[in-house]
């Protein structure tokens, strides 16, 4: 009894302390039904409780959100209607969102089919050699594996090609660009940017990419279900709008740990380890990695408001000046402003496994490396033209302080995050590119381990799925999304 008591007890306590953390954010799931769902950081981290009591609070706060999103629909399914007969059905793991959609370009399975056979389109590149998969490739979690990526001329981008699983809930788009916050507009960088050149289309090639299409008979059914109202459908509007409704399908939340969440599946004492350090004091992840998406600027169709904070990690310290290499000076590149020196976006750690090298340059090869970096609070280079003590840089996060961790503490969280791998998102065919050998076509999302929605009532038939007047194939380098 004494025993059960003090179990009691403790629940009591964790609860009141979850509640009183939490308030804002149950109110705001009350009102909207559907609101952000973050795991409070700096609230949290002022409830005065042992240790291991705080971590369980932070777990609990998990579990609480989890419950009330499932509570008011979880795994949301909505229908928006174009047309006649398009429709679009969410499939969304139950304690995901219903993501924000412009107006302006709703779902449809048409439109996110089209976009799929778009993204991965080389001949939408000037010179017909590279397609936005090229860049964002399935098996890397839309990434590339390279520290920086290479345009369609062979131009090096300054910067790491960021992952596109559950990017229709991040409200920037880019490393440092707090302007663009929608994928519409994004995609008109790596398309028509020339600084880098990604995609390479301008006014002398534009015309000549859509012909390729319009070549296609079946690129011209494609768009035709997709705007069956326009006479003229396949411009560069339609495509934009398209590849962008299939990023917005990329959906990346049945990894094992949503497992776990979703008490399906069980952690390893490594991996339970490594979770009470990454939302404990210790570790200290959770402060820039806290939300549903393993991030910390989320945006979903009920967000009253939306926090964008960028942050600058110690990684450069320029002669003790505070400066980081050009071009990637962050957020500074846009505003001049002094204190914007260095702030990037806390990326999401969502199958952070298989996105290295890691950093907004790539400078860092792997998770080992990510967390001695952060254990040591900045990086410390002292030879080269970078030379510098990042540890001492004045704009630097508050949060990025040297911590102490042991080789095993490392490897616990390493254990963890590789928990945070959506193995379905590497292979599923709705992402994948319809022109490799023995791909097929389909609009049904993957089915996640939590899921409650029904799935879509309409697909798109696909028999001439690889079937395209220039027989195009996906490659590797460059496109996609700009960094």
């Amino acid at each position: 009894m004494a025993t059960a008591g003090r179990g009691a007890s403790l629940a009591a306590t964790i609860l009141a302390a979850t509640i009183r953390a939490a308030g804002e954010l149950v109110g705001e799931l009350v009102g909207a039904r559907l609101a952000r769902v973050r795991l409070p950081r700096a609230r949290l981290a002022r409830v005065r409780l042992p240790r291991a009591h705080r971590v369980r609070a932070r777990l609990a706060v998990a579990a609480v959100a989890t419950t009330i999103l499932a509570g008011c629909g979880g795994g949301t399914s909505i229908v928006e209607e174009t047309g006649s007969t398009a429709e679009w059905s969410w499939r969304l793991p139950a304690f995901f969102p219903t993501p924000k959609v412009p107006d302006t370009n709703p779902m449809t399975v048409a439109k996110v089919e089209l976009g799929r056979f778009l993204f991965y389109e080389k001949q939408l590149s000037g010179n017909g050699s590279q397609a936005c998969g090229s860049c964002h490739q399935q098996s890397r979690a839309f990434t590339d594996g390279l520290a920086v990526s290479m345009g369609s001329t062979g131009q090096a981008h300054p910067r790491n090609a960021q992952g596109l699983a559950n990017v229709a809930f991040n409200p920037t788009l880019t490393w440092a660009n707090p302007s663009l916050v929608t994928l519409e507009k994004q995609m008109e960088v790596p398309l028509f940017g020339t600084d880098p050149v990604e995609m390479g289309v301008n006014d002398h090639n534009s015309a000549e990419i859509l012909a390729r299409l319009e070549a296609s008979p079946d690129y011209v059914e494609r768009f035709r279900r997709a705007w069956p109202d326009q006479a003229r459908p396949i411009n560069w509007g339609n495509i934009i709008h398209a590849i962008a409704a299939f990023q917005r399908s990329i959906l990346s939340g049945d990894s094992r740990y949503d497992r776990y969440l979703a008490g399906t599946a069980t952690l390893t004492e490594a991996e339970t380890r490594g979770m009470n350090l990454f939302f404990g004091e210790t570790a200290e992840c959770f402060h820039c990695h806290s939300s549903f998406n393993f991030n910390d600027q989320i945006v979903h169709a009920a967000s009253r408001s939306v926090d964008l904070p960028f942050h600058n990690t110690g990684l450069y310290n320029i002669g003790g000046s505070g400066a980081f290499p050009e071009p990637n000076r962050g957020v500074y590149e846009l505003t001049l402003n002094p204190t914007d020196m260095g702030k990037f976006r806390a990326p999401s750690l969502r199958n952070v496994e298989v996105t290295g090298p890691y950093m907004h340059d790539g400078s860092i090869a792997s998770l080992d490396d990510v967390l001695d970096f952060y254990a040591a609070g900045g990086r410390n280079l002292t030879t080269g033209p970078h030379a510098g003590d990042g540890r001492a840089n004045p704009y630097k996060n508050d949060f990025i302080n040297q911590i102490s961790l042991t080789a095993q503490d490392k490897a616990d969280l390493v254990a963890f995050l590789r928990t945070l791998t959506d193995q379905g998102l590497l292979t599923h065919p709705a992402y994948s590119d319809p022109f490799g050998q023995g791909a097929t076509s389909t609009t049904t999302p993957p089915t996640t381990a939590s899921s409650s929605s029904s799935s879509s009532s309409s697909s798109s038939s696909s028999a001439n799925a690889a079937a395209t007047a220039t027989g195009s194939k996906s490659g590797r380098s460059a496109g996609g999304q700009a960094r």
